[in-house]
């Protein structure tokens, strides 16, 4: 049984679904900050259920965790 990756609030996520930021996140590796209310369409789901796919115009293959985003 393969666990369903769901956002900060429990609701579940889905592949192509569209998600914010919770929180002002620091991106590793980088000097760019997402800022809280960045709104990121199309998500994908990743093996692992706690990580989602995203993308940003600034930062290519961008991974979030599941619990500082919320679905809507």
């Amino acid at each position: 049984m393969t666990a369903t990756a769901k956002d900060a609030n429990g609701a579940t996520l889905n592949e192509g679904d569209t998600v914010s930021v919770i929180k002002d996140l620091k991106v590793k590796g980088s000097s760019s900050v997402i800022k809280r209310g960045t709104v990121f369409k199309n998500i994908r789901l990743t093996d692992n259920p706690e990580e989602i796919d995203v993308r940003n115009a600034q930062i290519k293959d961008l991974v979030l965790k599941t619990c500082f985003v919320k679905k809507g």
